[in-house]
């Protein structure tokens, strides 16, 4: 990784920072649970940095693999017991509400409300200036998107949490933006629009060595690519999902290989 990466949802950046860098390299290849144990001492210790940090790892888990969740209940608990200002209550709320939407979204248990109103408290308690605004706008997308069927407020809520993620530097948040936006893209019919957005949440992805996020952003850019190169996407999908031990488990069925020719 040749560059400074400010790790979603955290406080640091992985650049000039050992500790970020090592969970970085853990969490970028779906080793969450390692990686939250490298946190455990500073949590430890009351470090309601490292409290968030691992918190946010954990919920990341339950989104990608489905289980987890017991895990990631406690290190929230643990995270906003240890939350003293507003910036750091609102940081807690807004994985609490991600936790909730997963469980939605992934069809564990329904959520909603309890996610919509996470967002909405961290809303009120993060500081207009605050970073974390980027990935609280993106988060309300979400809510927005899949339980809101609102695709024009999911877009401007995507809109402002890039810009804010350009201006942060936040390049890894950008990939997110850019692949959402592009999902909207292909729902409208804007296939050109979809395909560029597809291909730049790709781009940072293997810059940044997100190989956990690979996947996912080449089964995207498949759908709207031509015959051959869209099964050679996805036979890099398949590869990756199989190196990372089924890993996001959501995508499973959108991998199945092409069966044989009637």
């Amino acid at each position: 990784m040749s560059r400074s990466v400010r790790l979603e949802g955290s406080d640091g950046e992985a650049g000039g920072d050992p500790l970020g860098l090592a969970v970085w390299r853990l969490r970028s290849r779906g080793c969450w649970e390692d990686a939250a144990a490298l946190l455990e001492p500073h949590v430890g210790r009351e470090d309601t940095s490292a409290a968030l940090r691992r918190a946010a790892l954990l919920v990341e888990r339950c989104m990608f693999t489905g289980g987890g969740w017991e895990r990631a209940e406690e290190a929230l608990r643990t995270a906003e017991a240890l939350a003293g200002t507003d910036g750091e209550r609102g940081a807690a709320a807004c994985e609490r509400g991600h936790l909730a939407y997963a469980s939605t979204v992934l069809g564990v248990r329904d959520r909603a409300d309890e996610a919509r109103a996470a967002l909405g408290r961290a809303a009120a308690l993060l500081p207009p200036a605050s970073p974390r605004r980027a990935l609280l706008d993106f988060r309300r997308g979400l809510m927005t998107e899949h339980f809101g069927d609102n695709p024009q407020s999911a877009r401007a809520a995507y809109h402002r949490a890039h810009a804010a993620a350009v201006s942060n530097g936040d390049l890894l948040l950008c990939s997110f933006t850019w692949r959402h936006l592009a999902g909207l893209a292909l729902r409208g019919g804007d296939t050109a629009e979809a395909r560029h957005g597809f291909a730049e949440s790709l781009r940072l992805r293997e810059e940044l060595g997100y190989l956990v996020g690979m996947a996912p952003a080449l089964v995207s850019l498949a759908e709207v690519q031509p015959g051959p190169e869209a099964e050679r996407l996805r036979a890099e999908a398949r590869r990756l999902f199989r190196l990372l031990g089924g890993v996001p488990a959501w995508l499973a069925d959108r991998l199945e290989p092409p069966g044989p020719a009637a």
